[in-house]
Parts: structure tokens; sequence; C-alpha cells
């Protein structure tokens, strides 16, 4: 039952992604009955990202299957929603945020759930009509309709969400071309198996994949881009062009309360920033991880909603840790891939299964020690990875080896 004090005090988010709508459901749910205020700048209520790039873009998923929540939800839990508000500053003396507008609302506790945005370019030619980015549903609609012209679109940057619009866009028939700077494909993300899987499943898919390229700039006509010039001097022309260059941690706000910054907003194991009333989840925060022994800062939905739900706890007086093992997905054409933990500093990959098939997944390994696995179109690899990562386990390489054996002996 919640306290009197709880009943008048105000929590505020400000960001509606999966992080913020997940705090203010987790606050409830811990008998939180005060006010909770969500602000977000978009005019849609909190919703899905990763089928903007997928099922959305392609025109199989409506709208309302995006939303987390349908609205009745928010008013059942007097969530108060405040669609299309910029938060311009936040004030931790005076505990307050203020709006754009010029309104100033006071908070008990403060959630910063504010993302990661693009990176974007500012090449000759960047801010040209049909040079995109995908974030956001507007985002996504305005790609759409280049998915039913004729033509090429240019992807620049070959991660996550350019392969796969690379692969949403092959299946409406465009011709891609995708740039990428490194010498293979989800460099920043995967080792070389995955990479070279990717490469030869997009080769095979059509896709002009153009490796160790770099763009210059764009050129365009009445506005509009017509080409891609790269630094070797070739130009590519098309009718439009796709950016995925990463994405940077939006700590702007942050900035403004003079929080910790450390590649992302700050927090400690409860979510909770160098100001004790002020918490911050998802994209933009990062965090101490008891598995790696260091700092995180994790782009991804499972991150964002148990993150989230820590912060919603704490906020109300709890004590919850937050350490989930990490984990990620990407569905590309036929091919989903299912990520658990973080691969940086591995010494050793072992391959599990065929990559001709279809079937098999990456174990990586740091002096014996389990530090993640990329599996794909392998559902019960992944399945026992996330438990094996999470409890830092050291598994025996001829068994992850061997295809024949029974992963589950591993299990503890």
């Amino acid at each position: 039952m919640a306290t009197k004090a709880a009943m008048s005090e105000q929590i505020v988010i400000i960001g509606a992604g999966q992080a913020g709508a997940q705090a203010a459901q987790s606050a409830r749910q811990a008998g939180f009955a005060g006010r909770i205020l969500m602000f977000g700048d978009e005019a849609e209520p909190p919703y899905q990202r990763p089928p903007l790039s997928k099922a959305y873009l392609q025109g199989d998923l409506d709208i309302d299957r995006l939303y987390l929540r349908p609205a009745a939800f928010y008013e059942q839990q007097k969530i108060e929603l405040r669609h299309g508000v910029r938060i311009s500053a936040i004030d931790p003396a005076a505990k307050t945020i203020a709006a754009a507008g010029g309104e100033t609302i006071g908070y008990d506790k403060l959630l910063i759930a504010t993302g990661a945005p693009p990176r974007r370019l500012t090449c000759q030619g960047a801010d040209l009509a049909g040079v995109h980015y995908l974030r956001t549903i507007a985002d996504s609609d305005a790609l759409r309709p280049v998915l039913a012209k004729k033509g090429r679109i240019v992807i620049v940057g070959a991660g996550y969400i350019g392969l796969e619009v690379a692969a949403s866009a092959r299946k409406a028939g465009l011709d891609v071309t995708v740039l990428e700077m490194a010498d293979r494909p989800l460099a920043r993300v995967a080792g070389k198996e995955i990479s070279d899987f990717y490469e030869a499943l997009h080769r095979a898919h059509g896709v002009d994949l153009r490796l160790g390229a770099a763009l210059d700039h764009f050129e365009g006509a009445k506005g509009r881009v017509t080409a891609a010039a790269l630094k070797s001097g070739e130009t590519i022309p098309c009718m439009a062009a796709l950016v995925g260059v990463g994405a940077a941690p939006s700590t702007a706000l942050a900035e403004t309360a003079d929080l910790r910054i450390a590649n992302g907003v700050w927090t400690d194991e409860h979510a909770r920033t160098s100001d004790p009333s002020i918490y911050a989840a998802g994209d933009c925060a990062s965090h101490p991880s008891a598995i790696y022994e260091r700092r995180l800062r994790l782009e991804s939905v499972p991150n964002a909603i148990e993150q989230g739900k820590v912060a919603g706890v704490n906020m109300t007086g709890g004590n919850a840790v937050y350490d989930a093992a990490p984990w990620f997905w990407s569905d590309q054409y036929d091919v989903k891939l299912q990520t658990v933990g973080v691969s940086e500093g591995a010494e050793e990959r072992i391959v599990r299964g065929s990559p001709e098939q279809r079937k098999f997944s990456v174990w990586y390994l740091q002096r014996g020690r389990l530090l993640a696995v990329d599996a794909v179109n392998d559902p019960a690899a992944f399945a026992v990875s996330k438990r094996l990562v999470a409890a830092k386990s050291s598994p025996d390489a001829k068994i992850l080896a061997d295809p024949a054996a029974d992963l589950k002996s591993l299990l503890p």
C-alpha cells in the first residue's frame, strides 16, 4: 500500500519510449499512488521502434500494433501523457523542468529516458530532400513511399539499421547500394564469421555492398538528392538515401542539470544519476555491469525495459539492482540474428553449426569465460547462452564446438 507521502509525490518522466513507459508502469505496480507525468517530443504515445525498419516500413504492420499500450491503459493507470512537448532544461536545485513553451513543472523524482538519436551527417548535400534517417514513426512514414518507387537507394552504413532497411528495400524491388567504411558489415557489433555470413546473404539478394567505401557528399537537383559521391571519386546515382552511421546518447538535458556524463548519463546500479532525485534509463544511460566489471551503455529494447523497471521501482523507494545480461536481435530477409552479451575483448571464437545451412552460432570466449554469443536461426543456442553469460560461465569448448552435443549439459 502506498504511503501518504508517496501519494502526494510527483514523478516526472522525460522521454516516452520503451524505458519511460516501462518505468511509469513499474512505478504503479510498486504501489506508487502519486502523480506521474510523461513527456514525449513526438505526437504518438509510447511505441516500439524495431519494426520501423522492417514490418512497419514494409507495410506489413499497422500503426496501432506499434503502440506499447492502448490509450485506455494510461488513463486507467493515471499516467499523464504529454505528447509533442520538448523539455528544454532541468533545474535540480528547484526540482523543476522547463518545457520549450515556457511551462515549469515540479518533480520529486525525475527520470531521463531521452534515448540515442541517430548521428547526422554534415557533408555537402546532407540536407537535400530524399536523404533519410530512421528512428521515429515519422521517419519510417517518410521512407515508406520510397519503397513503392523504382530506382536505387544508397544506404550509408552497414550496421543493423542499414542492413535491415537494405533487406526491406530489396524485398520491395529497389536497387540497393550499401556503403560501409569498414572492411566488413556489422564490424562494430559482431565477429568476422557473422560479418561474412551477412555479406554473403545480402550479395545473394542482389545488394551492391561496397566495403571500404566512404561517402564524400551528396549531389542533388532542384533540392532533391540525385547521387552519392564517394571519396574515391565515383558517383552513384540514386533517387533516395538512408543514413545509418550509429547513434549518440541524448545527454543535453542532463548537462543542463550538471549531472555526471560517462558515455551517456552516468547511473549507478540502481539507475540513479549523480543527483539522488534523478534517474536515467535506456539508450541514453550508462550503467555499471557486474557481469562485465565495467560500464556499459546499451542501445536495445531489452535493456530499456529492464532498466526502466529498476528505475520505476526505485523512484518509489525501492532498492532494485540492474544487472541483466544484454541481448539484441535483428531480422533480415528470412534470417533472425539473436545476440547475447558483449563480445568486445574476446580472444577465442567457436563456431557451432553450419553457416551454409543458415543455422549456426558463434561463441566468444575470453580466457575460457563466455562473453557473448551470436545465434543465427538458432533459438536453442540463444536460450542457453543467456543463462551462461549471466552466470559468467566458462563452458567446455569441446561441447560448444560439437553440434551433436546437448548445450543444456552446460547449464549449472
